[in-house]
């Protein structure tokens, strides 16, 4: 186990854990992911105690199972996560709540505190091919706003749980325009952040400097990093998603941006308990890839002082 550097702040107010994810689960079902037991396993082994369920079905959805499987690896859970297109407006909100309520029921039976809420892609991930226009017009940017306010009310009510905007590439949120300007349009109380290093940075945005403008509003992290010289390549060439991670766009820290110390350190400073979940998208991958970055991250993290 690694110590933190000799000087280095002991960053404790960071529940570090990590995520399906980071052992190449996008699916709940994919013949190219490693089996549910085995990232259990290796997640422990790795010396994470946080994990969140990823899609929802990959994990056991029984609570009793799943509390079993996780309590004897000395694991627990933070969050689920969830999908939407609330720019839609009304018009999808039965559809997205059936979504929800099923993720959100999971999540507060395994005493989780967080939704992790996802918006929908502009374009599909795989193909380039365009699903809508990439910008939200000014009556979508309002039904995306009052419905992620909805969202975290009844989530709130029905659940006891946070919702946290993740910011994704591909997605209407994305950039600095595009975060503040829905951080702005919404309850402060309400509506917070997850904010994953990786998409942003992927996205152009500074993490520390969106830390330290809307501090109160980062209601949870993602860690992650990405390759510069390939993200540079995705952007001059226009690159879906899906294919830029299998190029290596986000990489195994340190070795990408953002630096994750000053990111840390900011997190830290506002004085709040924060999770702190790494993520490392690497869909699809070798099913004995996983495990060595996670420990070497683990590690990396336990030198910074988280």
């Amino acid at each position: 186990m690694s110590a933190p550097r000799t000087g280095a702040p002991v960053l404790d107010r960071l529940r570090v854990g990590s995520a399906p994810d980071s052992w190449g689960v996008w699916f709940p079902e994919d013949a190219q992911q490693v089996h549910w037991r085995r990232f259990l396993d290796e997640v422990a082994e790795a010396g994470y105690e946080w994990i969140e369920l990823g899609p929802h079905g990959y994990l056991p959805t029984e609570p009793d199972v799943l509390r079993e499987e996780t309590a004897r690896r000395g694991l627990r859970v933070s969050a689920g996560t969830v999908f939407t297109s609330l720019h839609h407006g009304p018009a999808v909100w039965d559809a997205t709540w059936a979504h929800v309520a099923q993720v959100a029921a999971l999540a507060r039976a395994m005493d989780a505190t967080h939704l992790v809420v996802i918006p929908s892609f502009w374009r599909d991930d795989k193909t380039a091919r365009e699903l809508e226009p990439r910008e939200l017009t000014a009556e979508q940017w309002r039904h995306q706003a009052t419905g992620m306010e909805r969202l975290a009310r009844r989530v709130r009510e029905e659940y006891g749980l946070d919702i946290v905007v993740h910011p994704h590439a591909d997605t209407h949120i994305d950039t600095e325009e595009n975060v503040t300007r829905l951080l702005d349009a919404t309850d402060r109380d309400l509506v917070r952040l997850c904010l994953d290093t990786g998409h942003y940075a992927y996205c152009g945005g500074d993490s520390v400097k969106l830390i330290r403008t809307y501090g109160e509003r980062i209601g949870y992290l993602h860690l992650k990093q990405v390759d510069p010289r390939i993200l540079e390549d995705v952007h001059a060439n226009g690159t879906p998603f899906g294919p830029a991670v299998r190029q290596g766009v986000m990489c195994e820290p340190p070795r990408g941006v953002p630096e994750l110390p000053p990111v840390l350190h900011a997190a830290q400073e506002l004085g709040v308990d924060l999770f702190a979940i790494v993520e490392q998208d690497m869909y699809p991958c070798p099913a004995d890839q996983p495990f060595p970055i996670a420990d070497r991250t683990r590690r990396f993290l336990r030198s910074c002082g988280a």
